[in-house]
């Protein structure tokens, strides 16, 4: 198995990752500390191309691979060192954005994903509800036809980009007599509509530059051409395969976090003293920066062999599920490591030790929690899924 970058594909690594920690890591903490979403941030985003980096030119995007992807979403995480930019970027693009790719009209491709593209508009995935998170079967939200419309009443819940996002596409039942898990259907709404409202922002421990909000749909009026995919079958043919790029692409972006708080780590080892030299001198601490380096080089090999089969067309469920389980784990082991390793500098806001812990624990909740990956590994040995 091969799945090393080319020499093309490292530049622009290096391209993305000078971007970030020019533009994207002098504001993030204070991003961080005010929970604020920073639109100039995400309008320089867009000029590097990046908000539609997967998407096709012919659509508007930039033509990326999947390796691309992971890459560029690797090199902002490393180089800004803003876990709520990644996330807002990953919605935007594997949730927002990729599902109208793959699954759209050609009318609905015309209109929306030249705008997503160019970052003109921000994409959102309203699929959670306050008592169907990781069991996506149990949506409340109902879709109702109405001669040439769908009226759509629901609550959704943890919605990323929520607050700005300008395309929502919204998970709703469409047949209740389908049964569990059956007769879910795919909208896509745009937030203008009267019936759309997105709550305050929610108070999140990390990643907290990225808004997310609790979304009320009432009497949500949608033209019946406004379904993304066949009807019924949106659960599993479109929300399925978002979450299989999420767990592909989207993570990639916890990989390059876990490098910048191992290139924190070894920073400030080499700079403290204690006893007459530096604290990097000390066994101890020479053996957590070692351990954090084998946790990060664990998660990205997983990544990126879930990411390089997911390219090549090959099965990569199980692989995917790792990647993730490991990346859940280990990364906030890694913050956990450099907080120590900063002894009470490491427990101050002021210093990123502490952000990449708040940051590193979303990454085994979202996007289908621990528990649910080690199901579905468990499930493939077993020959149960």
């Amino acid at each position: 198995m091969d799945f090393s970058v080319t020499a093309e594909q490292a530049a622009f690594r290096r391209s993305v990752f000078e971007w970030a920690r020019e533009v994207v890591a002098p504001g993030a903490a204070d991003r961080d500390k005010a929970g604020r979403w920073d639109p100039a941030v995400w309008e320089s985003l867009a000029r590097q191309e990046l908000a539609g980096l997967p998407i096709p030119v012919g659509h508007g995007g930039a033509g990326g691979s999947i390796i691309d992807c992971c890459l560029a979403n690797e090199a902002i995480g490393e180089g800004g060192h803003d876990g709520g930019l990644n996330l807002s970027l990953g919605a935007h693009w594997v949730i927002g954005t990729v599902p109208i790719w793959l699954h759209g009209t050609p009318a609905q491709q015309a209109a929306y994903l030249p705008r997503l593209c160019s970052g003109e508009w921000i994409g959102a995935w309203a699929s959670t509800e306050p008592e169907a998170g990781s069991d996506a079967g149990a949506l409340r939200t109902t879709a109702v036809r109405d001669g040439d419309t769908w009226v759509i009443n629901g609550t959704k819940m943890f919605i990323t980009n929520g607050p700005i996002a300008d395309l929502c596409t919204v998970l709703a039942v469409t047949d209740p007599a389908a049964g569990p898990g059956r007769g879910v259907s795919a909208f896509l709404v745009e937030t203008t509509n009267p019936g759309y409202a997105a709550g305050p922002e929610l108070d999140k421990m990390g990643c907290r530059s990225s808004p997310t909000a609790e979304v009320v749909l009432t009497d949500c009026r949608v033209p019946a051409d406004a379904m993304l995919g066949p009807e019924g079958e949106a659960l599993w043919r479109i929300a399925f395969e978002c979450f299989d790029w999420e767990r592909t692409v989207m993570i990639a972006g916890s990989v390059g976090g876990m490098a910048a708080t191992l290139d924190a780590s070894v920073a400030y080892a080499k700079e403290r003293r204690q006893f007459g030299k530096p604290i990097a001198s000390f066994q101890a601490i020479a053996h957590k920066l070692a351990d954090m380096k084998i946790n990060l080089e664990v998660c990205r090999t997983a990544v990126y062999r879930a990411a390089f089969l997911k390219q090549q067309g090959e099965p990569h469920t199980v692989e995917a599920s790792i990647a993730k389980t490991l990346v859940g784990d280990l990364s906030v082991r890694n913050a956990l490591d450099a907080i120590q390793i900063h002894g009470g500098y490491g427990y101050l806001r002021d210093f990123p030790a502490e952000r990449s812990l708040r940051d590193a624990k979303l990454t085994s909740i979202g996007g289908g929690t621990t528990e649910i990956q080690k199901m579905i590994i468990s499930r493939a040995l077993l020959g149960d899924g």
